[in-house]
């Protein structure tokens, strides 16, 4: 067996995985990892024939979109983080999250009877992201042709593909919202008024039709002479053409929201071809020798960079998961990290170099005492007020919301679905990313693109004075959150996770198990998992649970009554339920590839050749 890319060469943590590891290969080709098995044999394949990683990601995320309706959509967004083989040292953010749309104000919302952005329906959509970002990637550092990338995602739609058990249940919660009130989406995920079985081959021909029309528009346009252009010009048919008139066409109908009430969405042409995908530069902190990359605040990734900076002060046993010192210690810096994420974080000017410094951190720091706090604690910033959310209690919430798995009620509110993919090939060119939104269940499906928009705006306050409330233009302040390891001034693994406001908690462990305790990557995936819920969910309806952690049982009797001694709100739950994480990685000295997968809910996949 092969020690992983990015840990030690011994286990120093007490408790590692009863699991073996996996054995690592030399990528003759590459390695990719993702949340369904199709999106993963779609990555390889596009790698075996020749394609790099960034061919691949793409290639695999359209799939993504078919397989995995319940998780994302082409109506959603996305987020990656990316290296290339050129300049490995260089951390780049793919930017695919959408804003608001201009109409999209607090006092439209609140003139419609709202004191929260609806979980469910048009209202909370912001302009889609996701295919423009790819397409973005696609055209700057892939090599293939649009045809056949997207020729794997047009076979599934059209030709069909085994039907996930995880959408039929998300279905059936939502069967009765579509029945009377979105009849669009029932037509189209109910034919025949029934939902398919378990692996029953299924069908979205309009989808399909809606891919192929983008081929066409690349093909036939006079002047795309080169394999760029023909993607601008796909590019530029999704923003401008069939598919924004469509949806600003069939948003303007009144339908049934979250809220229980019903509205008109707000997304114009105008909102459409305004949106384009981007690069930015990554935020990043060092924590034990490693360079740890993410989004910038106006997503939550910086909010791990702060647990890191937070732990880096402390000695390696406070750091282990698997005891109650580390796990408390753990949970105590993330909520000082996560307050900082509701007080300062959004779309908008935001002291990210002071929330990082050394200085702050110690501050913080020395805030983390022996029992769990169950206030909320955002720090002092020079200049700056900090936003206080109001505080919700009285809405029951599930304790493991957000576990991975669809959670959604009866009127279509979603929290924490999402997709997640890493791909690494023989070059060296590593990608993470994360799709999502556009989820099924999120607004009604627009019949002639077989798809619907996602909901992402739930995550923007109504209430003046929030860095993230709603406005015009703003993007919302996302949860989407991958993340690229870098070591030696080269990228050396590529993580992330599904689960809304619990991915970079769940990526934390993984960094402390691999980086701090010497598991390799599969073992530290198979870990046992625990996450805070003490600070206001990102997701409709925005409530919190004081001094919470949900833990998975098989962290032990023994820790876990030693959290609750320490005056932790203790949640538990089943042994393998809590994480969704996947990973590949790169040796920089033997060039040898790795891949690893989360085995929690038989769904995660890697593969590598």
């Amino acid at each position: 067996m092969v020690n992983g890319a990015i840990g030690s060469e011994s286990t120093r943590f007490t408790e590692p995985s009863p699991f073996t590891t996996r054995p690592t290969l030399r990528g003759t080709f590459g390695m990719s990892a993702s949340t369904h098995w199709l999106a993963t044999a779609t990555a390889q394949s596009v790698l075996e024939r020749g394609g790099n990683a960034f061919d691949a990601a793409v290639a695999g995320a359209f799939v993504l979109h078919v397989v995995e309706p319940h998780l994302n959509g082409p109506g959603g967004d996305m987020t990656g983080v990316f290296a290339t083989a050129d300049n490995p040292g260089v951390p780049v953010v793919l930017m695919g999250q959408g804003p608001a749309p201009e109409a999209a104000t607090v006092e439209h919302y609140r003139a419609e009877g709202l004191d929260l952005v609806p979980g469910a329906g048009a209202l909370a959509a912001a302009v889609p992201g996701a295919v423009d970002a790819w397409l973005l990637l696609l055209r700057d550092y892939g090599t293939w042709e649009l045809d056949d990338v997207l020729a794997f995602a047009i076979g599934y739609a059209r030709d069909g593909h085994p039907r996930l058990a995880n959408v039929n249940r998300t279905i059936a919660t939502v069967a009765e919202l579509f029945t009377t009130h979105w009849p669009t989406s029932a037509e189209l995920w109910m034919p025949d008024g029934r939902i398919p079985a378990e692996n029953e081959i299924v069908t979205n021909p309009a989808h399909a039709r809606t891919l192929e029309r983008l081929v066409v528009a690349a093909n036939s346009d006079a002047g795309a002479e080169t394999r760029e252009s023909r993607i601008d010009a796909a590019r530029t048919q999704w923003r401008e053409g069939f598919v924004a008139t469509a949806i600003v066409d069939f948003m303007r109908m009144p339908h049934r929201h979250s809220s229980g009430t019903d509205h008109a969405g707000v997304i114009s042409a105008a909102d459409l071809a305004g949106f384009e995908a981007g690069y930015e530069p990554a935020a990043t902190v060092t924590f034990r020798g490693h360079t740890i990359a993410k989004t910038g605040p106006w997503g939550q990734g910086p909010a791990l960079l702060q647990t890191l900076a937070i732990l880096d002060g402390f000695d390696d046993e406070y750091l282990d998961p698997s005891t109650a010192l580390g796990a408390h210690t753990i949970l105590e810096a993330q909520k000082l990290a996560l307050a900082d994420r509701e007080a300062y974080y959004g779309d908008t000017d935001v002291p990210l170099d002071y929330l990082l410094s050394e200085d702050y951190a110690r501050e913080r720091r020395a805030l983390i005492g022996d029992t769990a706090s169950h206030e909320i604690r955002p720090g002092t910033v020079p200049g700056y007020e900090p936003f206080l959310p109001p505080l919700r209690t009285d809405v029951t919430v599930s304790a493991a919301a957000g576990v991975g798995e669809p959670t959604v009620s009866t009127s279509g509110e979603t929290r924490g679905d999402t997709c997640h993919i890493d791909v690494v090939d023989r070059w060296g060119n590593i990608v993470s990313a994360t799709p999502s939104g556009g989820w099924l269940q999120s607004s009604p499906t627009i019949p002639e693109l077989g798809f619907c928009l996602g909901s992402r705006l739930q995550m923007t306050w109504l209430e003046h004075g929030s860095p993230s409330t709603l406005m015009p233009g703003k993007r919302p302040r996302t949860t989407l959150t991958p993340t690229l390891v870098l070591k030696d001034g080269r990228a050396v693994a590529a993580v992330g996770s599904p689960g809304g406001d619990q991915q970079d908690q769940w990526q934390l462990l993984y960094l402390l198990r691999t980086i701090v305790g010497g598991y390799s990557p599969q073992q530290a995936i198979d870990a046992p998992a625990f996450h805070s819920t003490s600070f206001p969910g990102s997701f409709w309806p925005r409530t919190w649970t004081p001094g919470e952690a949900v833990v998975e049982a098989r962290l032990g009797d023994e820790v876990i009554d030693e959290l609750e001694r320490r005056g932790h709100l203790v949640t538990r739950v089943d042994d393998w339920s809590l994480g969704r994480i996947s990973s590949v990685g790169i040796d920089p000295e033997t060039g040898l590839l790795s891949a690893a997968a989360n085995p929690r809910g038989a769904q995660g996949y890697a593969a590598g050749r």
